[in-house]
């Protein structure tokens, strides 16, 4: 029988734990439903949930936002792109163009879009005008993207990647010298996509409890259980949390598609830097739809070395699980979701977003 929320909590305060435990998200959903059911008020004491960097639109590096807003203002060309990478902002002196949200007050034809074939239609709509996907995203999105390009698009749709693969940014927090966690929830969306068994290298290679969760209160409890249980007898292992949507193996048509479509390689991640093996870009045989290639470059190099967040933002360490969103000395001061400063207030998915809708006051690490 499925327990309810109420009979998995208790299952959890039964628990002894012996130590603090600190366990990391690193899905946006997942921390948005944690929070917006305070499920930090209502778990032990001593269990800390953190979030990680399961926030696309937060960690975009900054010069591809760049080139995309340069692309928007200098080229007669229409820029799609998903609502939230709209208002990023970039650092640039307030002076200047900061975001795609200003440009297109600016007068560049800039149009927020919601899935892939939106900007299908637009291209369809506008032949005679190149339209650009700025598309940026997790494996979630990107399998889209993949299949709407298999699927064949019009000649004058062109994408402008940015899209990147969860695990290796998680590979990176344990290979550093502080991982700052002692289990992982994995993400449930990520998971339908590349499947439950992309987490075992976590149990496996690193010894630490990880468990796939859904969005409810019931799966992420059951997965909070999981994990304790795991710690408290020092047997780490993967548990699927979420079998009735999240296979094994994950969705064989979508991981095909993003094989045929996109090729792995190395790439930047706002707030952390180069992470191997992290980035999707299109195959060779796809090129004519890649903006990069077919349209005048924007590229600007020196963006890399200022893709740093604005002075005094900390939402790289928050994007790390270093910090809560509320230790950032500008959280909620000078840096709200009417005005964001960092990327992390931006985005439904990005931490500092959702503690401030959920307005609640949680407290910081111990």
């Amino acid at each position: 029988m499925l327990l309810d929320a109420k009979a998995w909590l208790k299952k959890i305060q039964a628990l002894t734990l012996p130590n603090p435990v600190k366990i990391m998200n690193v899905c946006g959903g997942h921390e948005r439903s944690i929070t917006q059911a305070g499920l930090r008020s209502v778990l032990p004491k001593n269990m800390s949930l953190i979030p990680g960097p399961g926030c696309p639109v937060c960690i975009c590096p900054e010069e591809d936002i760049y080139e995309a807003i340069q692309l928007a203002l200098k080229e007669s060309v229409t820029l799609v792109t998903f609502g939230d990478m709209l208002r990023v902002p970039v650092n640039l002196p307030h002076r200047e163009i900061r975001s795609l949200e200003q440009a297109r007050a600016a007068g560049a034809d800039i149009r927020p879009i919601a899935s892939p074939t939106e900007a299908v239609h637009i291209a369809q709509k506008n032949h005679h005008q190149p339209v650009v996907f700025f598309a940026a995203g997790f494996e979630t999105t990107m399998v889209p993207v993949a299949s709407m390009l298999a699927e064949g698009v019009p000649d004058n749709l062109y994408v402008l990647m940015s899209g990147r693969l969860t695990w290796p940014a998680v590979s990176m927090l344990l290979d550093s010298d502080e991982p700052g966690f002692d289990a992982l929830v994995a993400p449930g969306h990520v998971s339908t996509i590349m499947g439950a068994k992309e987490w075992a290298f976590v149990a496996e290679q690193y010894s630490i409890p990880t468990a796939v969760a859904g969005f409810t209160s019931e799966s992420l409890l059951a997965a909070f259980y999981s994990l304790l249980r795991q710690l408290i007898e020092n047997k780490p292992f993967l548990d699927n949390c979420y079998s009735e949507v999240v296979r094994d193996s994950g969705n064989p048509t979508g991981k095909r598609c993003l094989k045929q479509v996109m090729k792995i390689v190395d790439a930047n991640w706002r707030g952390i830097g180069i992470i191997p093996r992290s980035g999707f870009v299109l195959r060779e045989n796809y090129a004519m739809h890649d903006a990069r290639i077919c349209l005048p470059s924007y590229a600007d190099n020196s963006r890399k070395r200022l893709g740093e967040m604005p002075a005094g933002c900390d939402c790289a360490k928050v994007v790390l699980g270093k910090i809560y969103p509320n230790q950032c000395k500008l959280y909620g001061k000078i840096c709200t979701p009417r005005r964001p400063i960092g990327p992390c207030m931006v985005s439904d998915e990005g931490a500092c977003r959702i503690w401030w809708s959920s307005q609640k006051k949680c407290s910081g690490f111990t």
